[in-house]
Parts: C-alpha cells; structure tokens; sequence
C-alpha cells in the first residue's frame, strides 16, 4: 500500500504512551485492511524499540483477524457450506498466509487412487474397506491421541503433509474424500467422538421424517479407519449412560463440524502465552454457530 502522509502520521504515533491514543489510533489502521500489512512489517524491520515491535505484532494479528472473520462471513452464508474450504480458513488462525497448493494436490492424489479401486458394484462396506485401505494403510494416515500441546493435529494443510491427525482432522480428510467420490458417509453427532456414518444411498436428511439411524448401514472410526456396527454404538451410549437420539444420527452441518474442531483447538492455547487465540476461537465459534437469518 502507498505510503499516504496519513499512514505516516499513524505510525509516529504507535509508540505514543497514552493507551487510549494507541487504541485510537491501531483502530485507524485497522481500517485500512490487509493491504496496509506490508507497511507494518517493514516499520517492525526498521524500528529499534521492542514495545513498538510488539503492538504492530498485536496489529497485524488483529488485521489478519478481521479478514479471517470476513471471509467466514462469505463462506457461511454460501450454500452448500464447503468443508474443505472452512477447514483451511481455520488453518489462517494459525498460518495467515497459508498456502494450499500442496495439500490440494495430496487430496488428490488420494481422491484418484481411491476412485481407481472403486467401482459401482461394490457394497457401501467394500467403499469404507478401499477408503481404509488407502487412506490409513498406503498412505499412512495416522490418529493421534488428542494432544492439547500440538495443534498442528487439528490443520487440515499441516495433517496431510505430516500423515499425522486426530480423529476430528481425519474425519474431515474422510468426509471430503467421500463428498469429492459421492459416497454417502458423514460425521454424525456421537458424544465425545468423530464417527462418521455411511448412509443409505436414498437417505435424503431434509425429507426423511424417520430417525435417522435406519438409514446407516454401519460407522467408521475417523482415527484409523476402523468400521463399527450398530450394535458397537449401542455399547458406547450405554458405556457413557447417554440415551441416544434421532439427533446423534444426522449429519452434522460443515459449519457445525468447525465449531465442534475448534471447541477442542481453543484448548491447545490454554497452557502458553496464546491465550489470545482462546477469544479469537469463541468468536468465531459463536459466528459459525449463529442462525442464518
């Protein structure tokens, strides 16, 4: 962005001592957008004083906000909500200038190996067998524990260049496998679990009055694969004394996937000095989760 005498005026004025002036004047530059990051960057390169480096760091971290914020805004009122998509907008709270050349072309490597095994004779279980066989046994995708001190687990660019996620990654990389191959497998709604169901090919979830659970031919584990019957989900809701209801079993929405994500990401920056990252998460968990109107 061009230097404009007001950009200048601006930023003599970061290091002023009166924090309601440096609000004032942050919020101006603020307003500016994106397009003013370079400006502030190079003033951090030139500028000698620590406390001046720290607020254009607290300004630009703010500017890349406000655009992830407005570009989610975009992404949830498009229709149908893109996973994929959302899911690299979140990878932005933690790499701003993300680039997913690579890992769109590793999703498709892997979206032609599996299609290339397919065929339209094969059972819904033989499909999850494929999948299985591709994703977790040749190119090796791996589960982790849930660990609150690596939250690169939960990026989806960062899951497919290392081959290592937790069941909420995973299970994102799987459904968009299943959606880009038209298989009918979604994540469903299990408490404290990423379970994906294959559902009946006729399932049609805005016009089927039913529970949905008549409609899943079996489950699959987003961790490693695994495919679970309805008999071994019926064990988990007694294990955890939860009566299950028609809601357990609907696809939850991409937008919902994301919130449910970044509920367990928001707990990686509780323990470090990130605890900003903890607010900018409940924003846009409240953004995600907000009706349409």
């Amino acid at each position: 962005m061009e230097q404009t005498k007001e950009i200048k005026a601006l930023f003599t004025l970061i290091d002023d001592p009166d924090e309601e002036i440096y609000s004032s004047i942050s919020e101006k530059i603020v307003a500016y957008g994106k397009g003013i990051i370079p400006n502030l960057e190079h003033l951090w390169e030139t500028t000698l004083s620590e406390d001046v480096q720290q607020r254009i760091e607290g300004i630009i971290q703010r500017l890349h906000f406000t655009d992830l914020l407005n570009d989610l805004v975009v992404w949830k009122s498009t229709a149908p909500q893109d996973l994929l998509s959302g899911a690299f907008l979140i990878a932005k709270l933690e790499y701003p200038d993300i680039n997913n050349t690579a890992a769109l072309q590793d999703l498709e490597k892997m979206r032609r190996n599996i299609w290339l095994e397919l065929n339209s004779f094969l059972t819904p279980l033989e499909q999850a067998n494929v999948l299985t066989s591709i994703l977790y046994k040749y190119y090796k995708l791996f589960g982790n524990e849930v660990d609150y001190k690596n939250h690169d687990d939960f990026f989806v660019h960062k899951v497919l260049e290392t081959k290592q996620g937790n069941a909420m990654s995973n299970g994102i990389i799987y459904q968009i496998l299943c959606e880009q191959l038209d298989i009918h497998a979604k994540i469903i709604n299990i408490p404290k679990q990423c379970i994906l169901a294959f559902y009946h090919s006729d399932y049609e979830e805005a016009h089927y009055i039913g529970n949905p659970q008549d409609k899943i031919h079996f489950y699959i584990d987003a961790t490693n694969g695994n495919a679970f019957s309805h008999a071994d989900i019926d064990s988990y809701f007694e294990r955890i004394n939860i009566k299950p209801k028609p809601s357990h079993f609907k696809a939850q929405s991409a937008a919902d996937t994301l919130a449910i994500m970044l509920s367990e990401l928001s707990k990686c920056y509780g323990r470090n000095s990130k605890t900003h990252k903890q607010l900018e998460i409940a924003q846009i968990i409240e953004l995600l989760q907000a009706k349409s109107e």
